[in-house]
């Protein structure tokens, strides 16, 4: 199972290289062709916008599962291991309750988005504001099975770490990969 979901984080990272690639093309091209030809592609504005919207969406996944999001690490450092746990169970809890609202939220607007048309490409809304299902349902997924693993006992030293910050040298990050 461990390997299926490293598999899947995996096919996100190439993913998101293939968005920001696809993103940074889309908009070099349009600016040669407009500077250097005064011509251009109407539809790079727009793509390139979607692109980076799912970017974010999906990449704050994959940053939530890599323990790579902003924290007040400062404050979880003065803690012992219980102290650290208490913050790692409430922060979930949070992050749990905010992942499912955002979920309920993309559930009652999509209907709404889904009947826009974007003005150059014709897509759907639908297809942009529906990314907040993956972002929803993944982030919530995560810390579902992050309070699993707290309440019964079974988080790893390694995570207490990476919650409260220590650890995350070069070495660390290269060794992920």
């Amino acid at each position: 199972m461990t390997k299926a979901i490293n598999l899947f984080y995996k096919l996100l990272e190439i993913l998101l290289i293939l968005l920001l690639s696809g993103m940074a093309i889309m908009v070099f091209l349009n600016v040669i062709l407009r500077y250097g030809f005064n011509s251009g592609l109407t539809v790079s504005d727009e793509m390139a916008r979607y692109f980076f919207v799912w970017l974010t969406f999906i990449g704050a996944v994959v940053g939530f599962r890599e323990y790579g999001h902003m924290g007040v690490e400062s404050f979880v450092a003065l803690f012992g291991r219980r102290g650290r746990i208490v913050c790692m169970l409430l922060s979930n809890l949070v992050i749990l309750g905010v992942s499912l609202l955002f979920f309920w939220g993309t559930w009652k607007q999509l209907p709404i988005n889904s009947s826009m048309k974007a003005p150059v490409t014709g897509l759907s809304m639908g297809w942009v504001y529906g990314i907040g299902f993956f972002t929803g349902g993944g982030c919530a997924l995560i810390a579902f099975e992050r309070l699993l693993r707290i309440v019964t006992g079974r988080v790893t030293e390694n995570e207490i770490a990476a919650f409260a910050g220590e650890g995350q040298n070069i070495e660390k990050m290269v060794e992920r990969a």
